[in-house]
């Protein structure tokens, strides 16, 4: 009995709220109560902020293409003029027919609804403002906590939704508080707003909904699940006839349109826009900007609440990719090392505009995807730190060597500076950061050399000369080639410094490469050179357009001087001799170029990093379950069979094509002439009484060139190639020949030939049936010479 009383109690009360706070004139006969009670309710809080709703944020590439759409609720604000009026009638009919005569209180809607709750049937506020107050709560919580409290069922929250309904009503106007709804409300099936819900349900714009369509949307508003038109279309189609009859009642429309919009059949047409990095075509780089924002302190306090600015405050992020690079590297890395390959190998890259830091293109050869032990599939971006949901890098290989010559250049020895640079030298006396003495080290070249060979920076850059470049970093200093390595913006690719880190201390062979970093910061290193020695930051994002607060975040390049311009254009000289007659003498495009390759010990894996004035670009090959434990060494990847992969065998290619496709009608420009202020640019003079050619020809095997493997069985003529540094193409066509069928009946070029280490050899074995022979002077019968041959490789 006493909870009755109560129960009773408090519907009074609220009828005296409910009448108290109408937009009517005072009548005396209320009672002092029921004025007593107005009082109080119109004293409590009613500030209610009505911030636009959360939207969808979009990123857009260099040239406006949109990259992807990144959304908590996929939702697209509309102004009320853009909305068909039958949806705005349907809508009316169905929520809140007496809308723009009230007050805020439909007073016999919500009497009904606060009886029903307390009666235990839950029943929800019945005017368009009162829903309205209660979305923009849900959507203003910021905890578990606030959000319980938006959607309790109680008297208590009744009483505040009606507060604030008074409130709103007295400084907005109706068609403003109408289309906060229309934008907030959810329409089901993932559609927020009544904009999205067209374009989910019908792909029309809110402003062309016809009327079978309109009544279907306002119909799903009261249960969204229930009238799911893609679960449930059966209840959806009777919803929808309600909503046709309440219109009908409310003098929208006439009978004869209710029966005819009742005919029609709802011809769903659901489409939901992709949401987020997986389905984009520029995954990767896509995922890059999101790491941005989410870890830039620059976008909030903390990496929740720039992730939930990112999700709902509708931004308009524009980024620097370039459709025309992306696209050409996408393509090179998926030719060389496609997505799916059975051997799990890799290549990613990074192209960089030197001189802005600008990313013009991120590519990868995987799917994006949370599923790592699906075939060809990662969330893993291997062209970035890992702080950038990256690896933890790879052996950057002889790439590093460009480092070591910038900071010899930069201790003023000259392009002359020569070492005796045989097979393998002793290096001692070489001292860490912290002054310790590191151990004696004993770098080896990668195939024979003659023990008096001599190389200047010159001939020992074109040769890739382990021997000679470790010797140069003893000259200038294991701590000092560490320091400018960090003053070109690399770093390990877990964050942590070279001169910082102990392991990495102890380790010698810096030079060539045995540090774990991403493409990303080698190009962006190479982009340093390139640029005359201007360091920028690594740029994803121009501008973000904020469209919750209406501001605008430019954000523009942070370049600062580095090294010495004479540093950088004599690097970049000495990396563009690498190009003629060098490791990387058939990679040209057409214009002025200078690069690296980089093979790591065991071609665990393989680089290639190279500029023009306007682009540089790294390019890494190799395995993420483990390079040392997964090499590059009889592998086939795609259709083609490697023996060894080193850096020009498929990073030289890939950097290749993706720079001649990147460069198609971009102006050339020319590379920086060799600086006067570090002498001679010549190679170094053979010891005397020496008969050894110059070192400025091409590095080649010294075993006096192709072995003659004519008539031997296929796989001990491979071996025999392999064993003398050559890469070995056995070709699918066989040929007639004097020799036994399945042996080999010639090679390309012939037996004798001196060729760059890591030079392809075609192989031709025998159909039978023949006399020809390989020492054929003609060569009829072969198939033309290909117009370049893969350059040598990289002796790191």
């Amino acid at each position: 009995m006493l909870q009755r009383i109560s129960q009773l109690v408090v519907v009074g009360v609220i009828a005296g709220l409910l009448v108290a706070a109408l937009a009517l004139p005072a009548v005396g006969g209320l009672g002092i109560t029921a004025r007593n009670v107005a009082s109080g309710f119109l004293d409590m809080p009613s500030n209610l902020e009505t911030p636009p709703p959360p939207q969808r944020s979009t990123i857009y590439d260099a040239e406006g293409g949109v990259i992807a759409e990144i959304f908590d609720q996929n939702r697209e604000l509309v102004d009320i003029d853009d909305v068909s009026p039958l949806m705005v009638d349907a809508i009316l009919a169905i929520e809140d027919a007496r809308f723009y005569d009230h007050g805020g209180l439909d007073v016999s809607g919500t009497l009904r609804a606060a009886m029903r709750t307390m009666g235990g049937n839950t029943e929800g506020a019945s005017s368009i403002t009162q829903q309205y107050v209660k979305n923009v709560q849900i959507e203003a919580a910021t905890s578990q906590e606030e959000l319980d409290h938006a959607r309790e069922e109680s008297i208590a929250r009744k009483i505040r939704e009606l507060r604030y309904a008074v409130a709103l009503e007295q400084r907005m106007s109706k068609d403003e508080i109408l289309e906060g709804y229309l934008n907030i409300a959810y329409f089901s099936d993932g559609a927020y707003g009544v904009e999205s819900a067209a374009q989910h349900f019908f792909q029309v714009p809110a402003s062309d909904l016809e009327l079978h369509q309109a009544a279907t949307i306002a119909g799903l508003v009261r249960y969204p699940y229930l009238y799911n038109p893609r679960f449930f279309p059966e209840q959806t189609i009777e919803r929808r006839n309600v909503v046709l009859d309440r219109m009908v009642a409310t003098g929208a429309i006439t009978e004869a349109e209710a029966e005819e919009a009742k005919a029609e059949d709802m011809e769903l047409d659901l489409d939901t826009p992709p949401n987020g990095c997986v389905p984009s075509d520029q995954p990767f780089f896509c995922d890059y900007v999101v790491q941005e924002i989410e870890q830039d302190e620059r976008f909030g306090p903390n990496e929740t609440e720039r992730a939930r600015w990112l999700r709902t405050a509708g931004l308009e992020i524009h980024t620097t990719l370039d459709p025309q690079t992306q696209s050409a590297g996408q393509a090179a890395v998926d030719k060389w090392v496609p997505r799916e390959n059975e051997s799990r190998k890799v290549a990613a890259e990074v192209v960089i505009q030197p001189g802005t830091g600008q990313i013009l293109g991120m590519v990868q050869s995987r799917n994006y995807g949370p599923d790592e032990s699906k075939l060809g599939e990662t969330s893993i971006n291997f062209a970035t730190d890992a702080n950038r949901g990256g690896s933890s890098g790879f052996q950057a290989g002889s790439t590093f060597k460009a480092i070591t010559l910038a900071a010899a250049l930069d201790e003023g020895l000259p392009f002359g500076t020569s070492f005796n640079s045989p097979t393998s030298v002793s290096v001692s006396g070489q001292r860490s950061c912290n002054g310790g003495t590191l151990a004696t080290w004993t770098p080896s070249n990668s195939g024979d050399t003659k023990s008096n060979t001599t190389h200047n920076m010159v001939s020992g850059t074109k040769a890739s000369s382990n021997t000679y470049f470790a010797q140069l970093q003893r000259q200038v200093g294991i701590c000092d080639v560490m320091e400018m390595a960090e003053t070109l913006g690399l770093q390990r690719a877990d964050g942590t410094k070279f001169t910082e880190n102990e392991n990495s201390l102890a380790n010698s062979s810096f030079t060539l490469g045995s540090e774990e970093v991403s493409p990303l910061r080698v190009s962006n290193a190479y982009a340093t050179f390139a640029s005359g020695g201007m360091y920028c930051e690594p740029q994803a994002i121009t501008q973000i357009e904020d469209r919750q607060s209406g501001t605008t975040i430019d954000i523009e390049p942070e370049c600062s001087r580095a090294i010495d311009e004479d540093v950088a254009d004599g690097v970049a000289y000495l990396l563009s001799q690498t190009f003629n007659g060098g490791t990387a003498s058939s990679l040209g495009i057409g214009r002025p170029t200078a690069g690296k390759t980089g093979t790591t010990d065991g071609s665990a894996a393989a680089w290639f990093a190279g500029f023009t004035p306007q682009m540089a670009s790294a390019v890494f090959v190799g395995d993420p379950r483990g390079p040392q434990q997964h090499p590059l060494r009889n592998v086939t990847i795609g259709d083609r069979y490697f023996g060894v992969v080193y850096g020009a065998t498929i990073p030289g290619p890939i950097w290749q094509e993706t720079m001649r496709g990147a460069h198609e009608g971009v102006d050339v420009e020319q590379l920086p002439s060799a600086p006067g202020r570090f002498g001679s640019t010549s190679g170094p003079r053979p010891p005397a009484n020496s008969d050894e050619p110059d070192d400025d020809a091409s590095p080649a095997s010294d075993n006096g060139g192709v072995p003659n493997v004519v008539g031997q069985p296929e796989n001990d003529a491979v071996a025999a190639l392999e064993s003398a540094g050559y890469s070995v193409n056995v070709s699918q066509t066989r040929v007639r020949s004097g020799e036994s069928e399945g042996t080999v009946a010639a090679v390309n070029p012939d037996p004798g030939t001196r060729l760059p280490e890591g030079a392809t050899v075609n192989v031709f074995l025998s159909a039978g049936g023949g006399t020809a022979s390989g020492t054929d002077s003609d060569n009829d019968w072969l198939p033309v010479q290909p117009a370049h041959l893969p350059p040598g490789r990289d002796e790191g």
